[in-house]
């Protein structure tokens, strides 16, 4: 990979002021004070919110205390999007700090996955790793590692530890010199839109049928989910689009990031009446559409090894 260690060190250091303040129908002893974090834009919000399960579970009674959960303005955060990614498609363009609010009882079990412990973090955190390489090396090189260079991954992303992390990751970023990038690009495509749609069946080609046999679908599928409240009561979230895709064309020419949005989503940057409704943005940047895709693979994905890219309204202000 290329070496622009600064912006690898700018994506990891990435914090959003973030303000959790207490349900106001949870049950307290005394008075709940807000908790103020910077939050960690690569990491997860189950990973790094013990200090604040402390400081609310302070004032409440333990018969009172469950599960914790987060919300924003009615959305249930889901735990296994990487905490940029859930501000990016949430609150980019909302003041800061983030106001999240904390709740300990009714979980939604509609809307959030269970998250009992570190391990399940973990379990989730490797297992898009692993996709993500089958994707890139046909699963050789995180098959090649050892079981203390996984755990090494991990612990590095627990433990805020850049160079730990990175000294075994950017063996997962390398790839032969003659073929110019990797075998596909990891990425998922979240969409706030207008309406729910529900799930949509694209048929794949012949000559990518194998290919999507290890990605766990028989055909192109496009997965949608929907939180019980939104932001605001006229959109929805889509959230997400996977398809295979490689970084470089037949004729050698490397792929940019608008090619693979005119390729897999053309209205978030083609609208019908030529006015920009969008913008697409990774770790809270819009990066310009001409730029390589591959070179956005290798610097601006998050530790699970995916490029989380957010299509959201264009701010109206």
């Amino acid at each position: 990979m290329t070496d622009d260690k600064d912006v690898l060190r700018d994506v990891w250091f990435g914090r959003i002021p973030t303000c959790f303040t207490l349900y106001q129908d949870e049950i307290t002893e005394r008075e709940a004070e807000p908790y103020y974090l910077l939050l960690p834009r690569v990491s997860y919000l189950t990973l790094v919110t013990d200090k604040v399960k402390k400081h609310f579970q302070k004032v409440m009674r333990q018969e009172d205390i469950s599960e914790i959960w987060f919300e924003y303005e009615g959305t249930p955060l889901k735990w296994h999007y990487p905490i940029g990614l859930l501000f990016d498609l949430l609150a980019s363009s909302s003041a800061l700090p983030w106001n999240i609010t904390v709740h300990f009882k009714s979980f939604p079990e509609k809307d959030l996955l269970h998250c009992p412990s570190k391990d399940a973090i973990e379990a989730h955190f490797m297992s898009c790793m692993k996709e993500a390489d089958a994707l890139k090396h046909k699963s050789q090189v995180i098959n090649e590692m050892q079981k203390k260079d996984h755990k090494q991954l991990w612990m590095g992303l627990q433990n805020d530890r850049f160079d730990q992390f990175w000294a075994i990751n950017r063996k997962l970023m390398e790839y032969p010199a003659e073929e110019n990038g990797f075998r596909y690009i990891p990425f998922r495509i979240y969409q706030v839109i207008a309406v729910w749609v529900g799930i949509q069946r694209f048929q794949a080609s012949e000559e990518e049928s194998e290919d999507e046999k290890f990605l766990g679908y028989p055909n192109w599928w496009q997965v949608f989910w929907k939180s019980s409240q939104t932001v605001d009561t006229t959109t929805t979230e889509r959230p997400f689009i996977q398809k295979l895709f490689r970084p470089v064309a037949a004729d050698g020419q490397l792929h940019t990031l608008g090619d693979l949005l005119k390729e897999v989503c053309p209205s978030a940057i083609d609208p019908e009446d030529g006015e920009k409704k969008n913008q697409v943005m990774i770790h809270g940047i819009e990066p310009m559409l001409e730029t390589p895709l591959q070179w956005l693979s290798e610097h601006l994905s998050y530790p699970d090894n995916f490029l989380h890219i957010s299509i959201i309204p264009q701010p109206t202000d």
